[in-house]
């Protein structure tokens, strides 16, 4: 396939949605359109190892079937979108499944952490680790390490991960994406404890909407709009017990506080308490049926974050309590500590780009809704989106964060 009409630099620009729309409407093919990705991916990936396997042929059928259901008349909401599959699921999982039945073009799998190490925020190939878009000195997270930097890369425009303690959010916060886990039980879940779901890697949250109604049957899309009072929002730099390193906590409130100017999030005075859920989250992982300490920590924790979400809207956390490491690991650092209650909890959460470090490390946003309110948790990310998109006033006040 050898792309023609469309650029390899102007398709890098095209979210999913827009891609959909053209093919639908006939002004691009779907076949076109994948060509492209695969060009790009062929000029990119030598470099970052985001893939693991290329599917040209697969993905040349899929796409000639997308474009014969388009010309009968059937809309496609993702007609034609390369898409990017994590490597441990394949096509085979139900979310990818449903993005393929949505107009998807699954162009080859991506890289999540090999062997031997315990540490799972980084990506292996058979080339070499997987490096970060910012920095090839770093890690890009993980386990969805390769679905992150080939949407942060403009490789595809959107990828699947799944998330058991932060595998999407992570990898998006340190490759500058949207990483989106949903409640747990929207997806099925694919560990037996019901820790792991499915969720999207995107840079528009158009896209990552659109994933949400194509996996889960959703209408969010249709409804997308920034929110329409200020979502009352519990700040905590670590839960109650992380170790949160001051200048990514910083950065991350600063964005917050950014949010709160432009109306979308009003920061109340709340703590957030909760326990280290490192050993129920580990008992879970061995059996579902959890011994008495899991199951106190699973308690405690779940009554102080209804408690909160009672009298707030929504949490906030940095993403990661630490910047993205480099490939020899994080050391004793636990990249997890802000998102694991969550998976434990099956609370919706998102990683939302939040800036940079005085540095130029990435830092996300991570921000917590009440069950099955993802539906909040996309309306903030569309004013983020719309901060990200135009710089900070030159004026304005530095931030920092209470811990």
């Amino acid at each position: 396939m050898k792309p023609s009409g469309l650029g390899v630099e102007e398709y890098g620009r095209l979210s999913a949605c827009r891609i959909a729309t053209e093919v639908n409407a006939g002004r691009l093919s779907a076949r076109e359109t994948v060509a492209v990705a695969l060009s790009r991916i062929s000029d990119m990936d030598a470099e970052l190892r985001a893939f693991t396997a290329l599917w040209p042929s697969f993905a040349a059928e899929r796409a000639d079937a997308v474009e014969r259901q388009v010309r009968s008349g059937v809309h496609l909401p993702l007609a034609g979108v390369p898409l990017a599959l994590k490597g441990t699921e394949g096509a085979t999982s139900v979310q990818a499944v449903r993005l393929i039945e949505a107009g998807c073009v699954p162009v080859g799998t991506t890289a999540t952490p090999g062997r031997g190490t315990r540490w799972q925020t980084w990506g292996h190939t058979d080339r070499g680790p997987t490096l970060n878009p910012f920095d090839s000195s770093w890690t890009p997270g993980g386990s969805s390490a390769g679905s992150a930097v080939a949407v942060a890369a403009r490789m595809v425009p959107l990828a699947t991960g799944s998330d058991g303690a932060g595998s999407v959010r992570i990898p998006a916060a340190w490759c500058g994406v949207l990483g989106l886990k949903p409640t747990n039980g929207r997806l099925p879940a694919r560990d037996r404890a019901g820790l792991n779901v499915g969720g999207p890697l995107a840079r528009s949250t158009e896209d990552a909407a659109a994933y949400l109604d194509a996996v889960a049957g959703m209408t969010t899309r249709s409804t997308l709009t920034a929110p329409p009072r200020a979502l009352r929002t519990a700040w905590s730099a670590t839960l109650g017990f992380a170790t949160t390193e001051a200048r990514i906590a910083e950065t991350a409130y600063a964005f917050l506080s950014r949010l709160a100017d432009a109306g979308a999030v009003e920061i109340r005075d709340a703590s957030v308490r909760l326990v280290d859920p490192a050993p129920c989250w580990q008992a879970l992982r061995r059996s579902p049926v959890m011994d008495t300490q899991a199951r106190g920590v699973k308690a405690g924790n779940d009554r102080e974050i209804e408690r909160v979400l009672t009298r707030c809207d929504l949490i906030a956390t940095p993403t990661t309590p630490g910047a993205p490491h480099g490939h020899q690991g994080p050391g004793e650092a636990m990249s997890v500590a802000l998102t694991w209650a969550f998976n434990i909890s099956g609370h919706p959460a998102i990683s939302i780009p939040a800036g940079f470090t005085a540095s130029g490390e990435p830092v996300g946003l991570h921000v917590v809704a009440r069950h099955h309110r993802e539906a909040d948790l996309m309306a903030l990310a569309t004013v983020a989106e719309s901060l990200n998109s135009a710089p900070p006033a030159p004026s304005a006040p530095a931030h920092t964060a209470p811990r």
